[in-house]
């Protein structure tokens, strides 16, 4: 048992440092993309085997992305997801079916390991972005670890919630720009964090284009409880490309059938029919972006 946990283990190392590497050479850029929440087997394999499509289409570094569970919603009743041990078996199916890695989001220590034998990156919530524990946690695994700023977190703040993983072995780190609170339910992206980030950081740094635009529990439903709304998904596009122009090394992005429908989140999600088209504009920026580098300096 022992020696099968221990191959186990380097099996993932290896997995993570082959990952790690496609991701910071990836161009033009790599994107992290799926639905809000798992909503069921079929559901996610629907969507991972077209977003794997555009993926070899497009020849663009693609991790599959969905929460087991949305542990920090505003509402006792909001809907969670099918929980750990459900969602890591459809995450698993998704790898199986699609060759796709993929990532979810931990909310608790103990959770760190059992979601890194299923998932290639462990994603830390914004919320939680300076909780060491959880930090140390993720950074034990070894795999990737995907760090969401907190709206609340300055980039020198971003700086040294990475630098907690590092000082624990682990280099395989990326900071994740999300917008930061303006008012008390709406959210801005001062674009300088990007670039702010990746020189304190010396990572690379990713643009979440779907919640950036989310106005936090600022919409009351029929039955009294309150649900994120959304300043305007027609900005997804070009929030991406702004990003790209400044040099983002990847781009997140939340993706469905019928956006409408979805459970969590739906004003903010993209259809999945319009995921290639946009992958196209962003692909022609990012690769323009890559053509003027180095900028020239004052």
């Amino acid at each position: 048992f022992f020696l099968y946990n221990r191959v186990l283990s380097k099996m993932a190392a290896a997995e993570s440092a082959l990952l790690w590497q496609r991701l910071i050479t990836a161009k033009p850029f790599f994107l992290f993309c799926g639905p809000n929440v798992l909503q069921g087997r079929e559901h996610a394999l629907r969507l991972a085997d077209r977003i794997a499509h555009i993926k070899h289409a497009r020849n663009i570094e693609v991790i599959f992305k969905a929460s087991y569970d949305k542990a920090n919603r505003t509402s006792l009743g909001s809907f969670r997801g099918p929980g750990m041990e459900e969602g890591l078996t459809i995450l698993e199916a998704v790898k199986k079916a699609t060759g796709l890695p993929v990532i979810s989001d931990i909310h608790e220590t103990h959770h760190a390991k059992a979601v890194a034998q299923v998932c290639d990156v462990l994603q830390i919530p914004a919320f939680l972005c300076r909780q060491t524990d959880l930090l140390a946690a993720a950074a034990a695994t070894n795999r990737v670890i995907h760090i969401k700023k907190g709206q609340f977190a300055s980039a020198d703040v971003m700086a040294r919630a990475a630098e907690k993983v590092k000082q624990m072995g682990n280099h395989k780190v990326l900071l994740c720009e999300r917008g930061n609170s303006f008012g008390y339910s709406d959210l801005i992206v001062d674009y300088r964090n990007l670039i702010w980030m990746k020189e304190s950081s010396k990572l690379p740094v990713v643009l979440d284009v779907t919640h950036c635009l989310q106005q936090p529990s600022a919409r009351p439903t029929e039955s009294g409880e309150l649900v994120s709304g959304a300043a305007d998904p027609r900005l997804i596009p070009a929030m991406g490309c702004a990003a790209l122009a400044m040099g983002v090394d990847g781009l997140f992005l939340e993706v469905d059938e019928d956006p409408s429908q979805a459970p969590c989140d739906g004003k903010l999600q993209w259809p999945i029919d319009k995921l290639d088209s946009l992958l196209h504009s962003w692909t022609l920026i990012a690769e323009a972006r890559q053509q003027a580098d180095p900028l020239p300096e004052p």
